[in-house]
């Protein structure tokens, strides 16, 4: 038995659905791909750094919203942990962009609305369904990255993080399967007391987790 679990602990973690993840891999962003990428053209190297922390922010925000079928990934935790930890980064990143677009767009009620229009594009930028699981594996990663990187350094994180997320964003087959568009990864049933009586998964939440992995009566 002992063996057993050391063969299994030796084993590289594929994290929680069974299945073999899409290549994610991206470079670290540089200044000017971050200028383009983050959608502020004539950024200056601190609102750059500005935009990667606020950036990585709405990701992990969307992923706490959307990755909750699997509470395995701590999509959720990760996130209200990177709040807490980064909190005067992620302020005074947000005040940094505000004065990009009050410079960009325009003072007062001009660079506000910018500001906002930005906010809402990138928030809608990162949400995804086709390629959820990817998304949702990969932001869990990175955001474990968040919560244990020194504060003030959120920004560094999301140069090397950023380019992964976005990437993950776009549906890709399996890498075993290689069935583009699709992946086989299983996620697991809900974990909500309501769904359990007597360590069975009831009718209703079977059905429920039946239907979202396309397994047919």
């Amino acid at each position: 038995m002992v063996l057993a679990g050391a063969a299994l602990a030796a084993q590289p973690a594929a994290a929680q659905f069974f299945w073999s993840p899409p290549d994610f891999s991206a470079p670290p962003l540089t200044d000017a791909a971050a200028t383009t990428a983050l959608g502020m053209p004539g950024a200056t190297a601190d609102e750059i750094k500005a935009g990667l922390a606020w950036n990585l922010r709405a990701a992990l925000n969307v992923a706490a919203l959307q990755c909750d079928f699997d509470p395995t990934l701590l999509t959720t935790s990760n996130y209200n942990a990177m709040i807490a930890h980064h909190d005067a980064e992620l302020d005074a990143a947000q005040a940094t962009i505000l004065a990009y677009f009050q410079r960009t767009a325009g003072k007062g009620k001009a660079g506000q609305s910018a500001s906002d229009m930005y906010n809402t594009r990138i928030y809608s930028s990162y949400s995804t369904v086709q390629a959820q699981k990817g998304f949702c594996q990969l932001s869990a990663k990175v955001g474990r990255d968040a919560i244990f990187a020194d504060r003030g350094m959120l920004h560094d994180v999301a140069r090397k993080g950023l380019g992964s997320i976005r990437k993950s964003t776009i549906a890709a087959g399996e890498q075993y399967y290689g069935t583009p568009g699709y992946d086989y990864a299983l996620a697991l049933p809900s974990f909500d007391p309501k769904c359990w009586k007597k360590g069975a998964l009831l009718p209703v939440c079977q059905q429920a987790y039946n239907d979202r992995v396309g397994i047919k009566p």
